[in-house]
């Protein structure tokens, strides 16, 4: 057997490897307060950042099975452990099945392309981590709030509901409040800093290999 085959399939190892980690900090972050921080009624999730890691090292497949891994947590955390998400599940399961892993695939998916295709354009080491990062939280943000708003736009909240959500009467409202609240900025910082920084490191490590 050859080096260089020896080399690809070491490579391919370390990838998988990489993969299963990134899937098994997702599956812990989800049942801990470091995945999903309350902020009153709703939540501030941080799993986009390893979504993103995974789609700036290991490529777009990744990022979109990250995000599906990513999505799937988010179903979960609907049945008891959101306010918000028990809500939708009690109107529509399929719905809100299809908002909570549609875009967080697409996040994933799309944040892998955006990666490479600054990486093709740009000389500045760094930028394309940074850049990719932004747009992975943007990407999670507006198309989780675009598919709740397509899907349940109709939504009025009950009196009881409506309480549990700190008082936002309809998915109107509730879409406006997540979009102008501190939820979206904070994830959005986050995600910049740690997607960029432990992405880049982890590059730098897997060429190295």
């Amino acid at each position: 057997m050859s080096k260089t085959t020896n080399k690809a399939r070491m490579q391919k190892n370390v990838r998988l490897v990489e993969l299963a980690l990134l899937t098994a900090i997702i599956a812990v972050m989800t049942f801990t307060p470091i995945g999903y921080l309350k902020l009153g009624p709703l939540e501030l999730t941080l799993i986009m950042v390893p979504v993103i890691i995974g789609a700036v090292t290991l490529g777009p497949a990744a990022g979109a099975f990250l995000g599906l891994v990513f999505g799937a947590s988010s179903f979960i955390q609907c049945f008891s452990l959101s306010a918000f998400g028990a809500i939708l599940i009690s109107i529509s399961v399929f719905k809100t099945l299809v908002v909570c892993v549609v875009p967080r695939v697409l996040a994933g998916w799309l944040t892998g392309l955006i990666f490479n295709a600054v990486t093709k354009k740009t000389k500045k080491d760094g930028a394309n981590y940074l850049v990719a990062s932004i747009c992975g939280s943007a990407f999670n943000t507006i198309f989780f709030l675009g598919f709740l708003a397509l899907l349940f736009i109709n939504t009025t909240f009950t009196p009881e509901q409506s309480a549990a959500l700190g008082g936002a009467e309809n998915i109107l409202t509730t879409v406006i409040g997540i979009a102008a609240g501190i939820n979206a900025p904070i994830e959005l910082v986050v995600c910049a800093v740690l997607g960029s920084a432990i992405g880049k490191g982890l590059s730098v490590g897997l060429k190295k290999i």
